[in-house]
C-alpha cells in the first residue's frame, strides 16, 4: 500500500512538472477569440500543430498571453504565452484563424459614379481576415458617396471603392454667397458639379446665368470664389 501511494504521488508530481503543448495552444487560441470575437464576429481557428514533445516548466499561476498590436485582422498571428510566476519563460505560439462578419456585397453590376442603395447591395458573411483593403458593413457608410470604379455583382464593397461624400450634388439648387466689398449677397444657383465640404465646383447663377467658381461650405451652400 505504501509503495502504491508513493507511486501515485510520483505520477501526480510528474504530471504537474511540465506545461504541455496542448495547454500552450489552448491559452493562445483563447486569447485570439477574446481579441477578435467582437459583436457580430464569428471566429474559426484552425488548430496549429505544436511539437507534442514540447515541455516547459510547470507554471504555478495562470498563463499570460500577449498579442501583437496590429491594425486590421490578420489570418495568422503569433501569441506570446508566458509564465510570470515561478519559472519565467515565454514562447511564441502561432494561431491561424478566420474572422467572419456580415459585410455589404453588390447585388448587380454597378458603374463608376453610381450611388448604391438598398436595392443594389446585400449582406453576406465573409472572412474579413482576407479583406486586406477593408470592408463596409452598413448602408449608412454609403450615404452621399458614389462609386469610384465599376464593380461586378458579388463584389465586397471596400472603402476605396467610394468617392468622397457629396453634400452638394450636380444639378442641385444651392444658395450662392458672394462677398461684394464687405457686403454679403445671397442668390440661388444650380450646381454643375458635386462635391464634399471644401470642394471646388462650378455653379450657374440663377439670375444672370453666369458660370461661377465656388467652394462648398455645407449642405446646399456654396461660396463664390473671388
Amino acid at each position: 500500500m505504501l509503495f502504491a501511494a508513493v507511486g501515485v504521488l510520483a505520477l501526480s508530481n510528474a504530471a504537474m512538472a511540465d506545461t504541455t503543448a496542448d495547454q500552450l495552444r489552448s491559452a493562445a487560441e483563447q486569447a485570439v477569440r477574446t481579441q477578435y470575437s467582437i459583436a457580430g464576429s464569428r471566429v474559426v481557428i484552425t488548430p496549429t500543430m505544436l511539437n507534442p514533445r514540447l515541455r516547459l516548466a510547470a507554471c504555478p499561476g495562470t498563463l499570460q498571453t500577449h498579442l501583437p498590436n496590429r491594425q486590421g485582422t490578420p489570418s495568422r498571428v503569433a501569441v506570446a504565452v508566458s509564465c510570470s510566476s515561478g519559472p519565467h519563460w515565454t514562447i511564441q505560439v502561432p494561431v491561424q484563424m478566420q474572422v467572419f462578419r456580415q459585410v455589404l456585397v453588390t447585388s448587380r453590376p454597378m458603374a463608376r459614379g453610381d450611388i448604391a442603395g438598398p436595392a443594389d447591395v446585400h449582406t453576406e458573411e465573409r472572412d474579413i481576415a482576407r479583406l486586406g483593403y477593408g470592408y463596409i458593413e452598413s448602408l449608412d457608410q454609403l450615404t452621399g458617396h458614389s462609386l469610384s470604379r465599376p464593380l461586378m455583382a458579388g463584389a465586397v464593397l471596400e472603402p476605396g471603392d467610394l468617392n468622397g461624400r457629396e453634400v452638394v450634388k450636380a444639378g442641385e439648387e444651392v444658395s450662392l454667397v458672394a462677398d461684394l466689398g464687405g457686403i454679403e449677397v445671397r442668390t440661388s444657383a444650380v450646381a454643375l458639379d458635386g462635391g464634399d465640404t471644401g470642394s471646388h465646383l462650378r455653379v450657374r447663377n440663377g439670375e444672370s446665368g453666369r458660370i461661377i467658381d465656388g467652394i462648398v461650405t455645407g449642405a446646399g451652400q456654396v461660396e463664390a470664389l473671388p
